[in-house]
């Protein structure tokens, strides 16, 4: 089933305000969501052979089923004017379980509307890697749902099992995790990440390869209560990218794919043909002799902490679109700049990037401006419309 004719027909009255058919039907079809000429055209329908038009019969029916979702009203005492509702431009609407649907495409990838394990379950190609940032385990949900910390290590790993039996081998599963989750009314650190760390292991038979940390220069100061006031605590700085394979020795990451550009001293170091002296450290684990370090080289290898602010261009410019188009904003965003390092170093070029909580689409994103195919989903119908435009340019 296709949402694309859905999804155009709630964007033009989103954009638009208030619409009638005829200027629906225009619009549709200056959009190219339905070519003009098709609504011209008509065939016998029905026992009585009547003569109507197929397409203009489909556009009814995605109005009758947004009427019903509560997304469209008519307007009183106008003939066939719909405009959009309050709700269309607050609430999220959630996909009906076992309902998939095709919210949009490119040349690489497809956005679709449904739920995490739905979208899973249809998957039948091999997966190189499995990145997301799933919901937290927060005790005040946000809009789209936040599952409990008593739940969240079976809602993670029934989440994962579909997509085992897909992952390729040597495939990646990467999970950006809060590390700012404490036991409730206490100063305590949550041991759900240790938990989950354990449970994908046996439960899914991933191995652990790391814990990269995501530095966060702009993260905003917490814990309020343990930090700022009792003192106990220090600020948060940091999340966790949980990154696991199911074949360490064939593993498809590879940091070559992400080097980083020599600091000046080390190109000095390297230019002189390396270090002129000799050197024991730490009683004998480290040696330097002269010519240590002298070998020309691509670039640094990229350290396990990655320093990426959460200031984002494209999140900003995506921010704004959604606000231009009365749509509500996904509560929680990656940088694009994190994401794309995170596609890059997991996944060989061509191959196939998965996110089932595609929030504002970033790991789509990151994929297609990286070379790699994607499928990306979210369970909200708002947050696939908004992929829809993220995958317009993006800013860099």
């Amino acid at each position: 089933m296709q949402l694309d004719l859905f999804a155009a027909v709630l964007d033009e009255y989103l954009q638009s305000g208030s619409l009638s058919n005829e200027s629906l039907y225009a619009h549709l079809g200056r959009a190219g969501a339905v070519q003009p000429a098709a609504f011209a055209q008509r065939t016998a329908i029905g026992a009585s052979g009547e003569q109507h038009s197929p397409a203009k019969r489909r556009v009814r029916w995605i109005q009758q089923t947004l009427k019903a979702m509560g997304l469209i009203e008519r307007i009183p005492q106008q003939r066939g004017v719909w405009r959009a509702t309050t709700k269309a431009k607050a609430d999220l609407t959630p996909a009906q379980p076992k309902v998939v649907l095709l919210g949009f495409h490119t040349e690489l990838g497809i956005g679709i509307w449904g739920n995490a394990v739905d979208v899973l379950n249809r998957i039948d190609e091999p997966v190189s890697l499995f990145l997301t940032s799933p919901p937290y385990a927060l005790r005040q949900p946000r809009a789209y749902g936040n599952p409990s910390q008593q739940a969240y290590v079976d809602f993670i790993t029934s989440t994962l099992e579909p997509i085992c039996r897909t992952l390729a081998p040597g495939g990646v599963v990467a999970l950006n995790v809060s590390n700012d989750i404490f036991v409730e009314g206490s100063p305590e650190r949550s041991t759900y990440r240790e938990e989950l760390v354990l449970a994908i292991k046996s439960r899914c038979g991933l191995a652990l390869m790391d814990s990269l940390i995501w530095l966060n220069p702009c993260k905003p100061p917490g814990p309020i209560q343990w930090a700022s006031k009792q003192r106990m605590q220090l600020g948060v700085a940091y999340e966790h990218v949980l990154y696991f394979t199911n074949d360490p020795h064939r593993c498809k990451a590879d940091n070559r794919r992400i080097l980083q550009p020599h600091t000046p001293a080390q190109r000095r170091l390297i230019e002189r043909g390396g270090e002129n002296r000799t050197a024991v450290n730490a009683d004998g684990a480290y040696r330097i002799r002269p010519g240590s370090y002298g070998n020309a080289t691509a670039g640094s290898i990229q350290r396990n902490v990655l320093n990426v602010s959460h200031n984002c261009p494209s999140q900003r410019a995506l921010r704004a679109k959604t606000d231009a188009l009365g749509l509500p904003r996904h509560g929680a965003v990656m940088p694009l700049k994190l994401a794309r390092m995170l596609v890059e170093f997991f996944c060989p070029p061509g191959e196939l990037v998965v996110d089932p909580f595609a929030g504002s689409f970033t790991t789509a994103r990151a994929a297609e401006d990286t070379g790699r195919r994607w499928i990306c989903g979210d369970k909200h119908l708002e947050y696939v419309l908004l992929g829809q435009h993220r995958m317009q340019p993006a800013v860099a």
